[in-house]
């Protein structure tokens, strides 16, 4: 996660010292807004009878399966979005407290004191707790001047991130079943073949009946894995670029407005 910002840092830190926290856009309403093309495109599918077809013409009901899976996922999704938005909503927070002191080194330092009480950092913030890091390890490192948050920023990316990555393995595991039942479809349009009697014409037609029933299974059953992995990957794009301006924007925080205080405090000191 670390190396896909590293090109967004340096411009966050100038807008940051600059004008101060950056813009937001909310993962929330990006989901919401691809949820209901994904909802309009499945009624029509169903006006024109299409997901009717595709659920009928699989006997296997692989394809409904992976609906369902794909249903879940993007529940997760959703929930990842509000759990990413809450986090940034708390780092505006902090950030505007900081930043408005930023002439005041007394206030900023009064700021982070609260943060290592414990106030500010109630509602979970990821960002707070990252501060009260700095602060402890700022506090242990004596007479040292600099301050590396380079393993710490590691830990918040990791906290930040939660299980975003569940993503990457819905994505795969719908891509697997959708193979799987090209398979099964396979099987079943072949199976009839070994003992087919070419003289007798109603085995003939059966076992073409089979077949084609064998190919639809297979055909469903990829372009449903193949759909369901792309929307999935879609949704949790989303999860992970709204994750990685949240660490951006920390980054720029700590390293503009923080990390300077602390610095001065200890040279002070």
């Amino acid at each position: 996660m670390l190396d896909t910002i590293n090109s967004n840092v340096n411009h966050r830190i100038a807008a940051l010292s600059r004008k101060g926290p950056t813009e937001w856009s909310d993962p929330v309403v990006s989901w919401l807004i691809f949820a209901s093309v994904n909802f309009f495109a499945f009624i029509l599918l169903w006006f024109y009878g299409l997901a009717q077809q595709a659920i009928a013409g699989d006997p296997t009901h692989i394809t409904l399966f992976i609906v369902a899976i794909y249903l879940a996922t993007s529940v997760h999704c959703l929930w990842r979005c509000v759990a990413v938005s809450r986090q940034a909503a708390a780092e505006q927070r902090l950030a505007k407290d900081i930043t408005g002191a930023v002439d005041k080194r007394h206030r900023i330092m009064e700021v982070a004191a609260g943060l290592a009480a414990g106030r500010g950092g109630s509602d979970g913030s990821h960002i707070a707790d990252h501060i009260r890091n700095l602060i402890t390890t700022a506090k242990a490192g004596g007479e040292t001047r600099k301050l590396d948050q380079s393993l710490l920023l590691r830990v918040l990316a990791e906290r930040l991130s939660g299980s975003n990555s569940f993503g990457d393995f819905a994505g795969d595991l719908v891509m697997k079943l959708g193979l799987f039942g090209t398979i099964v479809g396979f099987i079943m349009m072949l199976a009839p073949i070994a003992g087919l009697n070419t003289e007798d014409q109603g085995a003939i037609k059966s076992s073409l009946s089979v077949m084609s029933e064998g190919m639809a299974v297979a055909m469903y059953t990829t372009l449903a894995g193949l759909v369901g992995s792309i929307l999935i990957r879609i949704e949790y794009r989303i999860v992970e670029a709204a994750t990685d301006k949240v660490f951006a924007d920390a980054v720029a925080l700590t390293e503009v407005h923080v990390i300077p205080v602390l610095e001065q405090a200890g040279t002070a000191q």
